[in-house]
């Protein structure tokens, strides 16, 4: 298995199938509790994202296309070190690319632009031998940006529970891709 369908696999296990609970917001085509239509999520592609997808009749391959795309491809996830492109990969699903990259860059102390080029790949390289290190500042970064957001107490156990296994899933990535 290649290292993109492995992070795939463990980030579609955490998104799950269809949802269309009308108090969160990605649900929504506008963004927001009761702006535009309630498409709901389908593995992780929310109607936020993809206002003019049809969420609920969505195919796991169209969204293993649309997650290479749009996803793991943006943070350069087949230049990063599996464990972390796993961590990065995730955090860009469920936060954003460029927020994704920006805790990347934080924690290699490059200038947080959102986006992973030469600068930022050549500081992950620099960081070699401290992977776990990289991998715990890009989470713990993630962690506080999560705990302080205004729908954490709605759905935050599902969230800790996300971002409490993904270091045991990175742990056993690299065995299985």
């Amino acid at each position: 298995m290649d290292a993109y369908s492995a992070a795939f696999r463990v980030v579609v296990g955490e998104e799950g199938g269809y949802g269309a609970d009308p108090a969160d917001p990605g649900n929504w085509t506008g963004g927001a509790v009761g702006a535009g239509v309630c498409r709901g999520t389908k593995y992780g592609i929310s109607a936020a994202a993809y206002p003019d997808l049809d969420i609920e009749h969505l195919a796991l391959a169209q969204a293993q296309a649309i997650y290479r795309r749009d996803y793991w491809d943006r943070v350069a996830g087949d230049s990063l070190p599996a464990p972390l492109a796993l961590l990065v990969f995730d955090a860009a699903v469920n936060n954003g690319v460029a927020r994704s990259a920006e805790w990347l860059q934080a924690a290699v102390g490059v200038a947080e632009d959102g986006e992973i080029g030469p600068e930022t790949l050549g500081a992950v390289t620099a960081h070699a031998g401290d992977g776990a290190a990289l991998c715990a500042q890009v989470l713990c970064r993630r962690w506080l940006f999560m705990t302080r957001l205004p729908t954490w107490g709605a759905f935050g156990d599902g969230w800790a529970a996300r971002l409490s296994a993904l270091p045991f899933h990175s742990m056993s990535y690299t065995q299985e891709a």
